[in-house]
């Protein structure tokens, strides 16, 4: 295992590999890939916080619970909700901010406030020549490069080697609260959930629990606001179900897919148009469902080696295995050809000598 402790060392590290590797934050996701471990967590600790200008700059090895507990001692949040696959995946390990950044890892209030690439600032990554590349910056108003920097959100260490990310974040919410809808199947729970985020009642939570039936919606903000939103959601949803307010906080446990944690099977991420949810969802024929951002994504639980692309067909959106074997089956949905070659094109130009996750292309 290949370990730098500074920006200089893994760019020199970088410079001097001659076969691939796969890259290692805090070991909670799974990646394939050769043997052979670039090790990032030693790149780790807060190198600006700034609460006043909502700006926070780290290492990419730093683990994201470090960085939360820095921003709620001032009241201040990761808007865009990381998920913490240890869970799910069934690892160990501590996530870290440069796993979520290059994973573009985001939780259920994506529907509201954006996904990690929409606060990603700056970035600081080393490309495949060892070359130690810096784009955009550590304000709001500094977007040099800003394309170049969401292009590094989401690529899996493909094109490069994180070093240093910079973070837009945002106040922690006074309150929250969660109202549940009683509801008898996924269609009508998807309008209702449609309803609820078509209002004005700016929801921040919008998923569907098939187990229990229930369509789950979260408010936030300043208690007298929550209050009356939540009265005007109740009449909104009363046409679709029955309406309560859960007492208890489910979000964390759909942020991290918590009813699949500890049971057998492959797991599934589904993107697709809200609209089409939940016919596909039949289609899955899985042993286990949850819906998130309004329908937009499914969690799917499915037998070992079952060949969940095949029972969907051609739809709009894509299949992602999280948990599963993947030497028979890619862990991302096969490209179309024009954009397949993009991505090769830009893996060349960054990463000519291919030596970056190459598990993670297919």
């Amino acid at each position: 295992m290949l370990r730098p402790e500074s920006e200089a060392e893994l760019a020199q590290i970088v410079a001097g590999l001659t076969a691939p590797v796969r890259i290692r934050g805090g070991g909670t996701r799974s990646v394939p890939g050769p043997e052979a471990e670039l090790d990032i967590s030693g790149l780790s600790g807060i190198t600006l916080y700034e609460p006043g200008a909502l700006t926070l700059v780290a290492k990419a090895g730093t683990p994201v619970a470090e960085i939360e507990a820095v921003l709620a001692a001032k009241g201040q949040r990761l808007a865009f909700e990381p998920m913490d696959h240890r869970g799910v995946m069934g690892t160990e390990g501590t996530p870290t901010i440069g796993g979520v950044v290059a994973g573009n890892i985001s939780g259920p209030r994506r529907i509201q406030a954006g996904a990690a690439r929409d606060f990603l600032l700056g970035v600081r990554y080393v490309d495949g020549m060892g070359q130690v590349i810096s784009n955009g910056g550590r304000v709001m108003k500094n977007v040099t490069g800003y394309d170049l920097v969401k292009l590094m959100a989401g690529s899996w260490g493909t094109l490069g080697v994180l070093s240093e990310v910079s973070l837009k974040v945002l106040p922690k919410a006074e309150t929250q609260a969660t109202l549940t809808v009683s509801v008898p199947d996924a269609g009508t729970a998807v309008r209702a959930l449609s309803a609820g985020l078509g209002s004005p009642y700016e929801v921040t939570g919008a998923a569907y629990d098939p187990a229990l039936g229930q369509a789950l919606v979260r408010i936030e903000g300043f208690e007298a606001s929550v209050a009356y939103r939540a009265e005007a959601l109740s009449r909104l949803f009363a046409p679709f179900g029955t309406v309560a307010r859960l007492e208890d906080d489910p979000w964390p446990g759909i942020r991290d897919v918590a009813p699949y944690h500890g049971r057998a099977g492959d797991v599934w991420r589904i993107s697709v148009k809200p609209g089409d949810a939940p016919e596909l969802a039949a289609r899955c024929k899985a042993e286990a469902l949850l819906f998130d951002w309004g329908g937009g994504l499914i969690w799917a639980l499915m037998p070992e080696g079952a060949d969940l692309r095949g029972r969907l067909g051609e739809f709009a959106g894509h299949a992602t295995l999280v948990r599963g074997d993947r030497t028979q089956r890619a862990m991302f949905q096969p490209e179309p050809a024009p954009l397949a070659a993009l991505s090769r094109g830009l893996r060349q130009r960054f990463d000519p000598k291919g030596l970056f996750n190459p598990g993670m292309m297919g």
